[in-house]
C-alpha cells in the first residue's frame, strides 16, 4: 500500500510540475505547454476523423506485425533450444544481430517494399522476431530437467510433454516475452512511420514536431503512452496469475 501511495504521489508531483512550471513561465511554454492545454488538445484531436484514421492504420500495422512475429519467433526459438547443434550454430549469430540497432535496416525495407503498409509491418515483424526467438529459447532452457525425466518415465508422449510440462513451466516467461516484444513491435512501427510514411499516428506526430506544434505533439505522446501502459498492465496481470504455475 505504501508503494502505491508513493507512486501516486510521484505521479501527482510530476503532473503538477508539468502544469505549473510552464503556466508561470518558469519553463518556456512554447517548448513545454501546460498539461491542461495538452489534455484539451488531446480531447480535440480525438474528435478529428484524420486522427481516427491514423490510429486505425497504426493499430492494424502493430497487430499484423505482432501476429506474424510471435508464432514465427516462438517456433524458431523452441527449435534452436531443443536442437543442440542448431543452438551452437545460430545462437552466437542471433546475439550478434540482436545487438545491432535495427533502425539501420529500415532503409533496406523501404527499398524493397516502398513506403507502404507492408514496409512497416515487415520491419516491425523483423525487429520483434529476434526478441521472441531469444525469449522462447530462454523459456525452453528454464524448464527443469526433473520434470521432463518424470514425464518420460511415466511414458508421456511428446505432445503430452509439450502441453503439460513445457507450456505451464514456460508460460510466465513467455508472457513476459510477449510484453517486451510488444514494446519492441510498437516502437518499430513508430520509427517506420516517423521515418517514411504517408499515414499513421507516428506520421502525424513527426509532422507536428517538424512544424513545432508542441501541444499536438505532447497530446500524441500521451495517447501512445496510455495505449502502451494499458497493454503492459494487462499482460502483467496475466503474468502474475500464471506465475503460480512455476514451482
Amino acid at each position: 500500500m505504501k508503494i502505491v501511495v508513493a507512486r501516486l504521489a510521484l505521479l501527482a508531483l510530476v503532473l503538477a510540475a508539468w502544469e505549473l512550471l510552464p503556466r508561470h513561465q518558469i519553463v518556456n511554454p512554447l517548448l513545454l505547454p501546460p498539461l491542461g492545454d495538452v489534455l484539451g488538445m488531446l480531447g480535440e484531436l480525438l474528435q478529428r476523423p484524420q486522427v481516427h484514421l491514423a490510429i486505425g492504420v497504426t493499430a492494424a500495422e502493430v497487430v499484423v506485425a505482432f501476429v506474424i512475429a510471435v508464432p514465427l519467433g516462438a517456433a524458431l526459438g523452441v527449435l534452436i533450444a531443443e536442437n543442440e547443434y542448431l543452438g551452437d550454430v545460430f545462437k552466437p549469430v542471433l546475439f550478434y544481430v540482436f545487438s545491432i540497432p535495427k533502425s539501420i535496416f529500415l532503409p533496406m525495407f523501404i527499398l524493397v517494399f516502398g513506403i507502404s503498409f507492408a514496409q512497416k509491418v515487415a520491419y516491425a515483424a523483423f525487429t520483434t522476431t529476434f526478441v521472441v526467438m531469444l525469449s522462447a529459447a530462454a523459456a525452453v532452457e528454464s524448464v527443469k530437467q526433473d520434470y521432463l525425466l518424470v514425464a518420460r518415465s511415466y511414458g508421456a508422449t511428446r505432445t503430452q510433454i509439450l502441453l503439460r510440462v513445457y507450456v505451464p513451466s514456460m508460460m510466465p516467461l513467455l508472457l513476459e516475452a510477449l510484453r517486451i516484444s510488444m514494446i519492441f513491435n510498437f516502437t518499430a512501427v513508430m520509427i517506420a512511420e516517423m521515418y517514411a510514411s504517408r499515414a499513421g499516428i507516428g506520421h502525424l506526430i513527426a509532422g507536428w514536431g517538424e512544424n513545432f506544434q508542441m501541444r499536438q505533439l505532447f497530446a500524441g505522446v500521451i495517447l501512445l503512452a496510455a495505449v502502451a501502459i494499458l497493454f503492459n498492465e494487462t499482460v502483467r496481470t496475466l503474468e502474475a496469475r500464471c506465475s503460480t504455475w512455476r514451482t
